[in-house]
């Protein structure tokens, strides 16, 4: 009999670990190849981990609400294969190992592990979950304690300065009576507030007042926005665009493009493209900081911000998008922006963005003052378009006409780009839209 070492797969540069949200298999269940034996939760998005061989899952090495880094053993399934047969699949993520090497591996893996936490202390924009000894030192009103709680149930506990012994008290409804996430949340919910500031305190919900609780999702963007605007010294320029020409292009050709993609030719694509042009005129604005140190990134990543149904925000991100041209930029907005509502992108779809861009325009906004998604430095929003009264220069003196104009908003890192470079970069982006190329094809 073989087995196979189910590891939790690399799901992008900047994802570290994975929370367990349910467990779609359980011990002595048959595992079919391409079956989701676990649904996962991370910062980015949710997914499942599917098994690449048939066979009978033999071991769970984490429960519901455990945090699990990359590359850890989640599971373990037992095959009718040969020790003898080949020791590693096509993923590397999945291995198959005998009894007699699985001590080794788990060993090995061990290490991979802790080299990896090294790698990525340094990087700002991710809160590593400390160990009892840190969280203690940090906490002077912690002491240790022999009961168990995983590493998100202290790292909830750290930021709400919750002592050891109030988590001792938190009776736990997990197994053994393990505190889970939900016990800690609620525990929280329940605990009278310190604070005397007087805007808190007449806050409180009244009669009649509806209390909505945040889903996992929007916790995540109140954690994710509230500690970029700690992070980064936020800073704006803002400039009105011509995009007359622009949509007259559009205009000649969406229902074309309609016709021969059945897809719609929308003005988000156009945008990107003038965006990645001024990127590579711009390199400084494709960057990170990481230990007071710039990282010019090699690849342009667009990031685009897409609403889903429940009024929350994805950012599925356009990987290497300068490679592509106009018709290969559409596609990848019209495709990434569908599977976003539908909530079927994968981990990676959603990781590594350079740079991102929102089209507040979409929702009628005039303009709008993004928040930098970090770790990048900086954030372009698109406004509405509106037919404007303007100046027209000519040689025969100046007229009054109509024109079709646009607010460009840049919210760029004042730790690292000046006014300087950030409102350069948003005006050679909109000299990109104006002259715009009326014989291009697409």
């Amino acid at each position: 009999m073989g087995k196979y070492l189910l590891k939790l797969p690399k799901m992008g540069e900047s994802i570290a670990e994975a929370t367990i949200t349910k467990w779609l298999k359980e011990v002595g269940d048959t595992v079919d190849i391409d079956e989701s034996l676990v649904e996962i939760a991370t910062d980015k998005v949710d997914s499942d981990v599917p098994s690449e061989f048939k066979g009978k899952l033999i071991k769970k090495n984490f429960e519901v609400n455990d945090v699990v880094k990359v590359g850890e053993v989640i599971a373990e399934i037992e095959t009718d294969l040969n020790d003898d047969i080949s020791l590693m699949s096509e993923n590397e993520d999945i291995e198959l190992v005998s009894e007699e090497k699985e001590k080794e591996l788990i060993n090995d893996n061990i290490e991979e592990i802790n080299i990896e936490e090294k790698e990525i202390t340094s990087i700002p924009s991710i809160e590593l979950l400390k160990t009892d000894e840190d969280f203690s030192e940090n906490n002077p009103e912690i002491v240790k304690s022999d009961k168990f709680f995983s590493p998100l149930v202290k790292n909830i506990a750290k930021k709400e300065n919750i002592t050891q012994e109030d988590l001792n008290s938190i009776s736990g409804s997990g197994k053994d009576g393990r505190v889970t996430k939900q016990d800690i949340l609620n525990y929280i919910g329940s605990k009278p507030s310190k604070s005397s500031d007087s805007f808190v305190s007449n806050s409180k919900p009244l009669v009649g007042d509806q209390i909505i609780e945040l889903d996992r999702m929007g916790k995540i963007i109140f954690d994710h926005m509230s500690n970029s605007k700690k992070i980064s010294a936020h800073v704006q320029s803002f400039i009105e665009v011509d995009v007359s020409n622009l949509w007259d292009w559009r205009d000649r050709y969406k229902k074309s493009f309609l016709e021969n993609e059945g897809l719609k030719l929308t003005f988000t694509p156009l945008f990107i493209n003038a965006v990645i042009k001024s990127l590579k005129d711009y390199p400084i604005m494709n960057s990170s900081i990481v230990d007071q140190k710039i990282i010019m990134k090699r690849s342009i990543n667009i990031g685009m911000a897409t609403a889903v149904k429940n009024g929350n925000l994805i950012v599925p991100v356009i990987k290497n998008a300068d490679h592509l041209n106009l018709k290969g930029l559409t596609l990848a907005v019209n495709d990434l922006s569908n599977r976003a509502r539908s909530n079927s992108l994968k981990p990676e779809e959603v990781s590594d963005g350079t740079y991102t861009v929102t089209n507040v325009g979409n929702f009628g906004s005039i303009m709008g003052t993004p928040i930098i998604n970090q770790p990048q430095v900086g954030i372009i929003a698109i406004g509405v378009i509106r037919k404007t009264p303007s100046v027209i220069e000519t040689n025969k003196g100046d007229f009054i006409g109509i024109r079709k104009k646009l607010i460009l908003s840049h919210t760029y890192d004042h730790r690292i780009i000046n006014g300087s470079i950030g409102g350069s970069f948003v005006k050679r982006v909109a000299e990109y839209l104006e002259e715009w190329d009326m014989n291009q094809t697409i």
